[in-house]
Order: structure tokens, then C-alpha cells, then sequence
């Protein structure tokens, strides 16, 4: 998505949820699956659900290291996850890093180099102010002199005695560790990169979507049956990249509000639109993963915050020929609805297996979660479960 293409994406992207926002009015027509640009794999077919649901490491095992270090990736792998995610910004000079966001000062011990202290400013990242210190104004051997910490260092103390060890990561050297812990477990690893910010990056002539599939390209990824999912929560770049790659594409779906690129053109579009049947089967036409927060599957009571009945939305999504992955899963109380929490410390653990369970139940293909160990657990239990009562 170059800056020159910057306008007839967005463009592309307001025509074509203008057309789902007319569908949700009840106006019947009837979507093109084939995608644009020749890239046309029926993608109804390649959306059916998995028989085992995935577990995707979110940031890598971020439960138990710091975020989107190799050291966490490598951890989730020998906890059993299927996929690793790592969430990409860009670098000065183009290169595409595993970072939870272009400002690290959280993530990072930036705030620590008296060399930098002059780069720390305020930006504006998709229409909010922030202030920090941006991966775009270093490049990749300054951003390699920094070293990572923990991000939630109240809620997870433990993970704090790592800061300070490991590097930031570039994308390479992700898809490095998880081909050779492929080797190492004797399994095929899986990929989940998450383009942030697309539409900023854009506009400062830092396109992701280029490099993003050169470097699968370049390691033997940009292929259909690669285990490589591309997630993004903006919808005009994935509409790029199902041109540009072979890959699977995941569209993330927040509880509230609406994609950026989307806003940005002036289109009233919002999440919750893109949920509706005829939103799901837009959907459909460029990506085979809907990745919706969990509150839009388990909705929470508001007068007790616990879970009530699934939502439609799982079933709707696979009607339109949609897997369906769900975020985040995190062990500690605060991060769950209250039939979940075990105690009344938030930082204590809950019952992620029964959380687990409960989404699995509702039918989704695949879950996020910061601590795969117990992810991969409740997800085992659970199949072992299903497999007992359809053998009686």
C-alpha cells in the first residue's frame, strides 16, 4: 500500500461496505467471491472450520516472558502452540519489527538511552495524540542497541526479572526461530503476523504491505497451504495483501468503534456492522479468518458481568464460509468475565479452562491467548471430551 495508492485504496474500502451497509438495509444482491487481481480461491471453501480448533500464542507465550521476544515465541512453541503471532510496525528504514506498537516506550527501555531522549515527541496514530519514542524514527541497528521489558509489569511481576535481555525482533528472524523449532518439535509451526497501523504507516511512506510479503516470499511462505495467517484491524490493506499473497487473511473485529482506514474515509462502518450476515459475507470476498474480541461471541451481563448465552455470531460467520478466531485469553482474573474469576485478586489466576471451553463450545476455530500452555490444555480436554461422547 504505497502513499501514491494511499487514496484509491480507501477509496475501494468505503465502496465496498457502503455495499454492505445497503445489505444490512435488506437490499438483495449477490457478493463476488473471486477476488480481485486473479486472486481467487473460492474462498467459502478454504473457510471451513478446523476439526481441532487452533491455539494461536498471542505476542508469543507473553503470560510468562516479555511480549514479542524470540525468547516468548520459542516458549509457545514448547508449550504447544499452534501459531505465533507477532504484531509488526516498521522501522526508519523499512523494516518490519515485532512490536506491539510503533511507540515503545512501554515495551522497551528506551526511555533509558540519553542518546535518544531527543526523539521522544508526539505523534498522531490514527487520529489519537501520543507521546513517545516511534520505531519509525530509529533504524533497525539503533532499535537493536534497545532492549525489551515487560509491559504489565504490575500485573505480571514475575516476567519483570527478564527485562533488559532480549532484543526486538525483526520479522525474519521470527520466521527463523519458528522454522527451526518446526524442526526441533517435529511439527509444522504456524504464523500469524499482524500489520499495525497500516494506514499511518502509509501515509510517512513506510508501506507494510510490500515488505510484509517480499519476506514471506523470500523465506518460502507466500504459498496457499504455508501456516501463515495475515490479521489486520483495518480493512483497505488486506484487501491489498489478498491481491499481493497466496495467504490465508483474517479480518480482527473489535468490540466498539471501526476501522481506522475506514473512519478515515468518511464511512460510517463499524464493527458491529461488518458482523451482520450480509457484513460477514463482505468479508468473505477478500479474507477466510473473522477475528472477532470475545465479548462479541460470550457477551457479558452488564448487572453481573458474567457470560450469557453465545452470541449468533460464530454460526452466522461459518454460514458465510468463515473460520472464526477469537481474542485475548488471559489467566489472570481482571481479563475475564466474572463467572470465570476465581477469588477477588485481579491479578490472580481464573479459570481459563472453562473459559477456554465455554468459547469452544460456542463453536470458534481458533483462540489467542497469552498463555498457550493452559490454552493448548483446556483445548486438549476438550477434544478428548467431544471424542468420548460421539464414540458412546
Amino acid at each position: 500500500m504505497t502513499t501514491d495508492s494511499r487514496t484509491p485504496l480507501i477509496g475501494r474500502a468505503l465502496t465496498a461496505f457502503a455495499t454492505t451497509s445497503v445489505l444490512a438495509l435488506g437490499v438483495t444482491t449477490v457478493p463476488a467471491h473471486a477476488g480481485p487481481g486473479g486472486h481467487d480461491h473460492d474462498r467459502a471453501d478454504r473457510g471451513r472450520h478446523h476439526a481441532k480448533p487452533l491455539v494461536i500464542a498471542h505476542r508469543g507465550a507473553s503470560g510468562y516472558r516479555p511480549e514479542h521476544t524470540l525468547a516468548a515465541y520459542k516458549l509457545a512453541i514448547q508449550m504447544g502452540a499452534d501459531y505465533v503471532e507477532p504484531d509488526l510496525v516498521s522501522t526508519k528504514d523499512g523494516v518490519l519489527v515485532a512490536r506491539h506498537e510503533n511507540e515503545i516506550s512501554g515495551t522497551t527501555d528506551v526511555a533509558e538511552h540519553p542518546e535518544f531522549a531527543d526523539r521522544r515527541t508526539t505523534k498522531l496514530i490514527d487520529g489519537a495524540p501520543i507521546t513517545g519514542w516511534f520505531t519509525e524514527d530509529f533504524t533497525l541497528a539503533e532499535l537493536k542497541t534497545l532492549r525489551a521489558k515487560e509491559r504489565l509489569p504490575q500485573v505480571r511481576p514475575g516476567n519483570t526479572v527478564y527485562d533488559g535481555r532480549f532484543e526486538v525482533p525483526t520479522l525474519s528472524e521470527v520466521i527463523r526461530l519458528v522454522k527451526a523449532e518446526s524442526r526441533r518439535a517435529g511439527r509444522r509451526i504456524g504464523l500469524a503476523p499482524e500489520t499495525k497501523h497500516p494506514t499511518y504507516f502509509d501515509s510517512i511512506g513506510l508501506s507494510m504491505e510490500e515488505p510484509l510479503v517480499a519476506t514471506l516470499r523470500r523465506h518460502g511462505l507466500d504459498r496457499p497451504n504455508a501456516k501463515v495467517v495475515l490479521q489486520s484491524f483495518e480493512t483497505g490493506n488486506l484487501r491489498d495483501l489478498a491481491e499481493m499473497t497466496e495467504v490465508p487473511i483474517a479480518q480482527l473485529i473489535d468490540g466498539s468503534g471501526a476501522p481506522y482506514d475506514l473512519r478515515a474515509a468518511g464511512s460510517p462502518t463499524t464493527y458491529r456492522d461488518m458482523i451482520t450476515p450480509a457484513g460477514l459475507t463482505e468479508i468473505a470476498t477478500y479474507a477466510e479468518w473473522v477475528s472477532p474480541t470475545k465479548g462479541l461471541i460470550l457477551p457479558r451481563d452488564r448487572a453481573t458481568g458474567a457470560t450469557g448465552e453465545p452470541t449468533a455470531l460464530v454460526g452466522d460467520a461459518h454460514a458465510a464460509g468463515l473460520k472464526v478466531v477469537t481474542w485475548t485469553l488471559r489467566l489472570e482474573n481482571q481479563f475475564m468475565a466474572t463467572n470465570f474469576r476465581v477469588g477477588t485478586d485481579p491479578n490472580a489466576p481464573g479459570d481459563m479452562v472453562a473459559e477456554t471451553q465455554a468459547l469452544l463450545d460456542a463453536g470458534v476455530d481458533a483462540l489467542f491467548t497469552d498463555h498457550p500452555d493452559v490454552g493448548v490444555t483446556a483445548r486438549d480436554a476438550w477434544v478428548e471430551d467431544r471424542s468420548a461422547v460421539a464414540a458412546r
